[in-house]
């Protein structure tokens, strides 16, 4: 399965739970491809790859093993709490998701 149609399936899986918003339902630019947990991005699809909110101590973490990089906006500056996931990690999207959810909402 192609990385779009991955994120199309997690839209799909995510979106109907409570207080959750699919991409396109927020207006403006960044994030027009974002999952949102109380109006706040927690997961999105960027340049073909999984982008996720996450604990910096779990990006340090993830990005140590291998299995992603800290995301860069094109601003020059990696971003300390959001990881973007290579696309050949054996990481399940929902359950890494679900981890991003509950660091931004607050669960």
């Amino acid at each position: 399965m192609r990385p779009e149609e991955r994120f199309e399936e997690l839209v799909g899986e995510l979106s109907g739970l409570p207080e959750v918003t699919s991409p396109g339902a927020a207006d403006g630019r960044f994030g027009t491809q974002a999952l949102r947990v109380r109006n706040r991005i927690f997961a999105m699809y960027v340049r073909g790859q999984l982008v996720l909110k996450l604990p910096k101590s779990r990006v340090d973490d993830l990005v140590a093993a291998g299995e992603g990089a800290r995301f860069d906006a094109n601003k020059g500056t990696p971003m300390k709490e959001w990881l973007a996931l290579h696309p050949d990690s054996a990481l399940p999207w929902r359950a890494l998701a679900e981890e991003a959810m509950a660091f931004v909402g607050g669960a």
